[in-house]
């Protein structure tokens, strides 16, 4: 069997079996593309080269048994490969910390975010920083700065540490444990960006198994999703100097963040699958 008619089989058992997406993948093939090409050890992004390759039964075997077990745990993929790439960096990835996927990444790596920024931006802090993807690639993106990366769970900033290291940026990122901004007691940023919990209780509990694999710590927001949100916005312009602002992703809760801060001025930023996602607020808004 080729290659590329294994992909278009392994795609057809896992849409019939009902699988969720979303987490670096948003379909079957491409789904059953990456766990083939992984498996196989392959590089991800050259299927086209590789398609007619005639598989060995035991080639076959293994990808099955790979497609198998997303099938049956439900874990994302990304966990099952111990890689997730974003905006085309590869992270180390575990059950430690979600899959990296933040709208953030793309205005970081787009330039959309550089009108915010002067000659003077020297600090960034990554808060709820996962395993770190946002501040590595804002560390690669504006070489001249130091980041900050914080988290309140020291599981996902040890997957964090591996991707600093990986990327060989330790001298430029410093990670920090801590509840929210209470990680950086006396410190102000020139950019703060946030991927922050904002799933709302509804949402929670009727997420998808491929979303409860991930630690809850990281994505419930409370009834409406606004509870982190809200103490970050009470405490953000004590951590800011004077020209920084304030990155936050809210997801599908734009309702919910409109309800919740009705005098605010804010902005929002457009990426390539949102209009309504993503918000920048100046210091001068937040006082």
């Amino acid at each position: 069997m080729k290659l590329l008619d294994c992909i278009e089989q392994q795609s057809a058992r896992l849409a019939q079996a009902g699988v969720c997406f979303g987490h670096g993948t948003d379909n079957a093939f491409d789904e059953a593309a990456w766990l083939a090409l992984w498996r196989l050890g392959l590089p991800l992004d050259e299927l086209d080269g590789v398609a007619q390759r005639e598989l060995t039964p035991a080639e076959q075997a293994r990808i099955e048994a790979l497609v198998e077990q997303r099938i049956a745990t439900r874990k994302p993929a990304a966990y099952l490969t111990g890689e997730a790439w974003l905006q085309g960096v590869p992270f180390i990835c575990d059950e430690r910390a979600i899959v990296p996927r933040s709208l953030i990444a793309e205005l970081i790596v787009d330039g959309s975010l550089d009108a915010w920024l002067s000659e003077r931006t020297r600090s960034v802090l990554d808060l709820c920083t996962g395993n770190g993807s946002l501040a590595v690639l804002a560390a690669l993106a504006w070489p001249e700065v130091h980041v900050e990366a914080a988290d309140l769970s020291a599981d996902a900033l040890a997957v964090a540490r591996l991707n600093i290291e990986r990327h060989d940026l330790a001298e430029r990122v410093t990670l920090l444990q801590g509840d929210g901004l209470a990680a950086v007691a006396g410190r102000r940023y020139d950019l703060i960006v946030c991927n922050p919990p904002y799933v709302n209780s509804a949402s929670m509990a009727a997420l998808p198994a491929e979303y409860r694999a991930e630690p809850a710590l990281a994505l419930a927001g409370g009834r409406d999703g606004m509870d982190f949100i809200r103490t970050l916005l009470r405490d953000a312009a004590e951590h800011m100097t004077e020209q920084a602002v304030l990155v936050v992703e809210i997801g599908h809760e734009a309702a919910h963040f409109e309800a919740a801060f009705p005098q605010l001025e804010f902005a929002y930023l457009p990426t390539h699958d949102s209009d309504d996602q993503v918000v920048l607020i100046t210091r001068e808004a937040l006082r």
